[in-house]
């Protein structure tokens, strides 16, 4: 897995829509970047998120 991840492959690897990764990065439950135009998601980021909502379900 690259080291930064775009809005479209943070929707495929955890299928979310669109508007729901953004709505996740506005709500800074999502750590991003931006370079140039470009947003930018931690592949650390992603896995951290996934592992928030696995303790909140246990």
């Amino acid at each position: 897995m690259p080291e930064l991840l775009t809005v479209p492959e943070v929707m495929a690897a955890l299928r979310l829509s669109r508007a729901k990764v953004y709505d996740l990065i506005r709500s800074r439950e999502l750590a991003s970047i931006t370079i140039g135009r470009r947003r930018l998601v931690p592949a650390a980021a992603v896995a951290a998120f996934i592992q928030a909502r696995l303790e909140e379900a246990a």
